[in-house]
C-alpha cells in the first residue's frame, strides 16, 4: 500500500511542485507527510510547520465567524444585510442574464445574511465569464490570491454596489464574492477589523497560531514561496516570502486572504467535527450552526449556474457540500473546498476525518487538479498511518 508520502514524493521529483504538505487525521490518528522543498531553489525543506497562502479554503473560516454572530444575536441568519451593508439596500438586477449592465430591474426582494453564506446574494462568478454584468465585476472583484490589489473595504463596498446583480437574491449559486462581502459584514457588526475578530475569536481559542491575513518577519522562514505555471509548463514564482503577504492588507480578504499551516486548519476542522467545540472544551459555535454551515442549501437549478465550480455537488455556509457519491472520495456530507494556490480542505462527518493538501502550484482552472484528486483518493480508499 502507497504511503501520503509517496504520493506527494511523485508530484515533486517530476517538477510538478517545488514541495507539498498533506495531512490526513481519522479520530486521533493522523498520518501526515511533509515533501520538497520550500522553494524551486531548495533553500529549505518543507515540514509539517511550513504555511502556506491557503486561498479559498479562508472561505468556510469567514463563515463560521459570521455564524458565530448569529449564534450571539448580533445578526439575524434570516435578516436583510441594508442595516450593516447600506451600500446593497437597494439592488438592481440585469433584465436576463445576458442583458447589458444598462438593462435593469429592482431586486424582488432585499439580500439576506443566509444570500451571502449559501452564495446567492446575485454576485459572483457563473460558469459563463462572458456575460456582460460579469466582465464589469472583474473591474471590482479583484483575484484573492494578491491581497493588496483590493482597496480598503468601504471603498471596495460603494465600487461593488455600482454594479448590477447577475440573478435575483435566492435565485442563483454564484461563486467568490459573497465571501468577500461577509468579511465587511463581520467588520461593521462587531466594530472591529475583521483580522482582529478572527485572531481573538477562532484563530487564539483553537491555537491557530500560524493563522493571519500577514506572515510576521519571524515566520517568514517557514512560508512557501507561490508559483503558477508559465507558458512553457514550467513554474513561475509570483510570491515570495517577503511579497504580499509580509505586511497586513488594506482589505482582509475573507473569500481567500488567509495563510495557514496544515496543523492550524486541522484544528478548525476538528471543531467542526466536535459540532462547534473546540479541544480544550471551549464552545465556538452552537451544534445548529454547524450543522447548517455543512448542510447543501442549493435546489438543482440554483447549482446549475455554477456547475463549472461545483462538479455536481452542493453548497454549505463557505464551502461545498458532497450530495452525490460521483467519486470515490465524494462521500454525501463530506464539506470543504479547495484554494487558487493549490490547497484543499475537508471534513468528512461520516469517518470523523480531516484531509488538506497544501502546495505551491496555482490552479490552472477551476477544475481541481490532478494530485488534489489523487489525494483525495488515497484519503478515501487508505488506512491512517499513525504519525
Amino acid at each position: 500500500m502507497s504511503t501520503l508520502h509517496d504520493l506527494l514524493e511523485h508530484y515533486v521529483s517530476d517538477g510538478w511542485t517545488p514541495g507539498a504538505v498533506g495531512l490526513i487525521a481519522r479520530g486521533d490518528q493522523v498520518e501526515v507527510a511533509a515533501v520538497g522543498s520550500l522553494d524551486v531553489e531548495g533553500t529549505a525543506p518543507m515540514a509539517r510547520d511550513s504555511i502556506f497562502r491557503i486561498a479559498s479554503i479562508t472561505k468556510p473560516v469567514v463563515a463560521a465567524a459570521v455564524m458565530m454572530l448569529v449564534d450571539e444575536g448580533l445578526i439575524g441568519l434570516h435578516e436583510p444585510v441594508e442595516r450593516l451593508l447600506p451600500e446593497l439596500a437597494k439592488p438592481m438586477v440585469v433584465r436576463t442574464p445576458e442583458s447589458p449592465v444598462d438593462d435593469l430591474v429592482p431586486a424582488a426582494r432585499p439580500i439576506t445574511v443566509e444570500d451571502l453564506l449559501t452564495s446567492r446574494a446575485g454576485y459572483g462568478f457563473p460558469s459563463d465569464f462572458s456575460l456582460p454584468q460579469v466582465q464589469e465585476l472583474f473591474t471590482v472583484q479583484k483575484d484573492g490570491r494578491d491581497p493588496q490589489s483590493f482597496p480598503a473595504p468601504d471603498e471596495w463596498m460603494a465600487a461593488l454596489a455600482r454594479i448590477p446583480l447577475l440573478y435575483q437574491p435566492g435565485e442563483a449559486w454564484l461563486y467568490g464574492t459573497c465571501s468577500d462581502i461577509q468579511g465587511v459584514l463581520i467588520a461593521r457588526a462587531t466594530g472591529r477589523p475583521l483580522h482582529a475578530f478572527m485572531a481573538e475569536r477562532i484563530f487564539e481559542p483553537l491555537g491557530m497560531t500560524d493563522t493571519g491575513f500577514a506572515v510576521p518577519a519571524d515566520r517568514r522562514d517557514r512560508f512557501a514561496a507561490y508559483y503558477q505555471v508559465d507558458g512553457a509548463g514550467g513554474l513561475e514564482l509570483v510570491d515570495g516570502p517577503e511579497g504580499r503577504w509580509s505586511s497586513l492588507p488594506a482589505f482582509p480578504s475573507g473569500g481567500g486572504g488567509l495563510a495557514s499551516t496544515a496543523d492550524d486548519w486541522l484544528a478548525f476542522g476538528r471543531m467542526l467535527l466536535a459540532g462547534g467545540t473546540a479541544a480544550d472544551g471551549r464552545r465556538l459555535l452552537s451544534p445548529e450552526s454547524v450543522r447548517l454551515m455543512t448542510t447543501d442549501h442549493l435546489t438543482d437549478v440554483q447549482r446549475t449556474v455554477g456547475a463549472l465550480f461545483l462538479e455536481g455537488q452542493g453548497w454549505g455556509y463557505g464551502a461545498s457540500v458532497d450530495i452525490a457519491p460521483l467519486a470515490p472520495w465524494s462521500v454525501p456530507g463530506r464539506y470543504g473546498w479547495v484554494g487558487g494556490t493549490g490547497t484543499t480542505a475537508h471534513i468528512i462527518p461520516s469517518t470523523d476525518t480531516v484531509a488538506i493538501l497544501l502546495t505551491q502550484r496555482g490552479m490552472e482552472s477551476p477544475l481541481p487538479n490532478a494530485l488534489q484528486r489523487d489525494f483525495w483518493q488515497h484519503a478515501a480508499t487508505h488506512g491512517v498511518l499513525p504519525d
